[in-house]
């Protein structure tokens, strides 16, 4: 270890810290620079993520959770989701669309867990049938009229057409994952293009719903491809980054990989802060990799975090994610009238 280095890390940080006053932004140079620092330098780099989300975000923690509302024999062929079609196998539960109340039990008490949004998601891609639209029509309805959490959907492709009638049904917040960087994203999923995902973010954008966009690491994606995905979600303006670390699923192609050690997603949620400051970063699927370091994520940089279950794998305790903050004295921010009227 030499001072040469601490240094030019402060100096990067504090570059990133007067963002607000000047507009300066971590380089690709620089970013990939940090990706690359030794595991002995990842203290001094989670000290200065940490300052970067506190200076940006505060110290709340914005606390999301989503229901699989129809699983299994999905369309597409993305190499590590065990819900595929194409995958021979896997254990993905299979089901058609859940009922409303059921939903609504979900949601009331993911609020009552302190959640500010709650993510209906469907296999497939896109709104392709009348049927689909009434089903989710009925659900976005359903939770408004019973609950006062924010409504998230993931559901696939969105044409500018589709984006509309979701907006027009109550929906607040759409979620679509870039998944990985451009330049990788042909080993992760070839029945649809990373165009597509770009277009449907675009999509949703302009149809007045927040987007919330970001992707899996460990995919056996290199260092600078991680930099390169981050670096597109600031490009197409992305302010909500969720991201996940793949957990191999049996009888997917990317069954055999090795999941990524606690340091290495530590580093890699504090590189996605230098470079997205401003963004709320959510630490999602595969936290259960940190082990006992699952609290550091907020000390690299991480400004939420997804609890309770996921598409296809069971979360962490609830009742552990909750105390895990209160003993670290972050604040839940679940105020989601106020993010209605910030738009």
């Amino acid at each position: 270890m030499d001072n040469a280095t601490y240094e030019r890390i402060d100096t990067i940080t504090q570059r990133v810290l007067a963002n607000k006053e000047n507009g300066a932004e971590t380089s690709a140079a620089d970013a990939q620079w940090l990706i690359q620092l030794s595991d002995d330098y990842l203290p001094w780099l989670m000290a200065g993520a940490d300052r970067i989300r506190k200076a940006n975000r505060g110290n709340s923690i914005e606390v999301c959770a989503i229901s699989n509302v129809r699983s299994g024999n999905c369309s597409e062929n993305c190499s590590f989701c065990s819900q595929s079609g194409h995958h021979k196998g896997t254990t993905a539960p299979v089901y058609n669309y859940i009922e409303s109340e059921d939903l609504v039990k979900q949601a009331k008490r993911a609020r009552e867990w302190g959640a500010s949004d709650f993510g209906v998601v469907s296999k497939g891609w896109g709104l392709r049938s009348d049927k689909e639209r009434k089903q989710l029509s009925e659900y976005f309805s359903a939770m408004g009229e019973n609950s006062d959490i924010g409504r998230c959907a993931s559901l696939g492709v969105l044409t500018p057409e589709s984006a509309r009638e979701l907006k027009a049904m109550g929906l607040e917040n759409y979620h679509h994952n870039l998944e990985s960087a451009e330049s990788f994203f042909d080993n992760v999923c070839t029945s649809h293009t990373f165009q597509e995902n770009i277009d449907t973010i675009r999509n949703a954008h302009e149809a007045g719903l927040r987007v919330c966009a970001g992707g899996i690491l460990g995919m056996g994606e290199s260092l600078d491809q991680r930099v390169e995905l981050a670096l597109q979600l600031r490009e197409i303006g992305v302010k909500s980054v969720p991201l996940n670390f793949l957990n191999p699923q049996q009888g997917t192609p990317m069954a055999n990989r090795t999941p990524m050690s606690a340091f290495e997603i530590l580093k890699s949620i504090a590189v996605f802060r230098y470079l997205l400051p401003q963004a709320e970063i959510r630490i999602a699927g595969g936290r259960q990799f940190l082990g006992d370091m699952q609290s550091m994520i907020f000390m690299a940089g991480a400004s939420g975090v997804m609890i309770g279950d996921y598409l296809t794998t069971s979360g962490r305790s609830v009742d552990d994610d909750l105390k895990m903050l209160r003993d670290l004295k972050l604040d839940i921010r679940g105020d989601t009238q106020q993010r209605r009227a910030a738009g």
